[in-house]
């Protein structure tokens, strides 16, 4: 796919991952769609892109409310006239230990609203716009690209239960999507960062971030313009799909 004008939605576009991939698609002459739940940071990734020359629009969306997701693309089409990129990035992290023990007792436990709000947002939230983004493109005829965007904790991680659930069904997704979406066009894929430096890791302690970068053995995070580097190669790249990009340095769980 050539991205000049082409025009990229970008779920959780206004900080971190989101924000890195919106400007990669942005230098490549795309036109950006950012969805994002808090109108002031949806407003100052909005203003950063437009003082760089980006053609952009903000949409305060909440993934996990279909009527939300549905408003928002109808927003992109009737502001842009097409959508022919869907980034799936938007995603929380509510982390627990199954069950907790101490002593031999137990003495907590996931949550279910723990495990329900990961699983609106990161797994739902994915679906419906997924859904959602290939309608349009369906109808309007043009074919496009969804990535899903997962995680290396796809495979399992100890206190992530929800999220290692819905990490692993966006992986899952994208295979089912490719499959059902090729003959009209639309390619699906998915890409699984790593430990990566986003603003969460980076105001942990220097010994938190030194345990966990040891494992990995390029033995640093990942950046989020590498991530954004892997979404603009899927988009572009017009036989890539059905498969994920797993970019974590090398480290496996």
């Amino acid at each position: 796919m050539e991205l000049k004008d082409k025009v990229v939605a970008v779920t959780g576009g206004a900080r971190g991952i989101g924000k890195s991939i919106a400007t990669a698609f942005a230098g490549r002459g795309a036109r950006v769609a950012l969805l994002d739940l808090l109108p002031a940071d949806l407003e100052a990734a909005r203003a950063d892109l437009a003082a760089a020359g980006a053609k952009v629009r903000a949409y305060c969306t909440n993934v996990a409310r279909e009527e939300q997701v549905t408003a928002a693309l109808d927003g992109v089409i009737a502001d842009f006239g097409r959508l022919d990129v869907m980034i799936n990035n938007a995603g929380i992290i509510k982390d627990a230990l199954l069950v907790k023990v101490k002593d031999g007792a137990v003495v907590g436990k996931m949550s279910l609203e723990q495990w329900q709000a990961v699983i609106d947002v990161n797994l739902t939230g994915v679906f419906l716009c997924g859904r959602e983004a290939a309608e349009r493109m369906i109808r309007l005829g043009h074919g496009g690209v969804i990535v899903n965007i997962a995680s290396i904790s796809k495979a399992g991680n100890a206190g992530q239960s929800n999220y290692s659930a819905a990490k692993a069904g966006v992986t899952a997704m994208a295979v089912v999507w490719a499959r059902e979406l090729a003959r009209h066009g639309i390619r699906a894929a998915s890409i699984a960062p790593g430990f990566t430096r986003t603003d969460l890791l980076a105001g942990m302690p220097p010994e938190m971030l030194e345990k966990m970068t040891a494992p990995v053995p390029l033995k640093r995070l990942g950046l989020p313009e590498e991530v954004a580097h892997a979404a603009v190669f899927i988009a572009e790249n017009d036989y890539f799909t059905g498969r994920s990009i797993d970019l974590d340095g090398g480290l496996r769980l």
